[in-house]
């Protein structure tokens, strides 16, 4: 099974670099950092942790695709992901083109994580009516996949363009969010597997992904690992498991980092 891990990177956490070259160093698979492009003070929204306050990370978080830029700098093997990024709040022409960059560049180790988000007025900020996100997301995602992969892409409201460079690595498309008909419609869509977070309750849903999305790739994201839980995770059939680190200074992620080392 390959391991990957992800964290809240921000303006105080650990250098995404720094933590590339140490995930890449002890093994681990891939790094993927998740996105928020603001969080609004209304707190109209509440947290979806349950708690009371919003954690500080989500207000400070960077922009993924810069950051793992830098990571790709500085790694030669691990993949790049986001996860996840927020598909609806992001222009499509732009986004394409800053991950086929981000992919040419490192040589093909991007893989792209899509969520439909769950702040409303972060959403709405952006224009995108909350009960449309999916819809936006989806439209924006066949967008950049068109624009990655034919020579000359049209889709609405666009007319048939050049844009390169192309993405040598496709790249992979998951989907993140809670198991139901309509998440995993949109991964038989065009999605090359889904990513729920935690992990709970994969086993009941597989029968349902699978049935619309026979040869879906399903990655647990955000996990605290057990070997019991890891051990849980092959038997199902899965092959990739993304471990949650703290978003912290490299004094309070290295250590879990190499704890979790212990389960490659």
């Amino acid at each position: 099974m390959r391991l990957g891990v992800t964290m809240f990177s921000t303006d105080l956490a650990m250098p995404v670099a720094d933590l590339a070259r140490a995930a890449e160093e002890r093994g681990f698979s891939s790094l993927y950092l998740p996105e928020h492009t603001h969080i609004p003070v209304s707190r109209r929204t509440p947290p979806p942790t349950g708690t009371p306050q919003l954690a500080e990370e989500y207000r400070r978080t960077l922009d993924p695709l810069v950051a793992l830029a830098s990571a790709a700098t500085v790694t030669s093997t691990i993949t790049l992901g986001t996860g996840i990024l927020l598909a609806a709040q992001r222009e499509p022409i732009v986004t394409a083109k800053a991950i086929a960059t981000l992919d040419h560049l490192s040589g093909g180790r991007v893989a792209v994580g899509v969520g439909f988000g769950w702040n409303v007025e972060e959403i709405e900020n952006h224009g995108v009516p909350y009960r449309d996100r999916r819809e936006v997301a989806r439209r924006n995602v066949l967008a950049m996949k068109a624009l990655w992969s034919q020579e000359v892409a049209a889709f609405e409201g666009v007319e048939p363009s050049w844009s390169w460079p192309k993405p040598l690595s496709g790249p992979p498309v998951y989907v993140g969010g809670a198991a139901g008909p309509k998440l995993f419609e949109h991964v038989a869509q065009y999605a090359d597997g889904w990513m729920p977070i935690g992990g709970k309750g994969i086993k009941a849903a597989l029968p349902a992904l699978r049935e619309v999305a026979a040869t879906a790739r399903v990655i647990p994201f955000g996990t605290l690992p057990t070997q019991g839980k890891l051990d849980y995770y092959a038997s199902l059939g899965i092959e990739e498991v993304v471990l949650s680190l703290p978003s912290g200074p490299g004094d309070e992620v290295l250590p879990v980092l190499d704890q979790y080392a212990t389960f490659l």
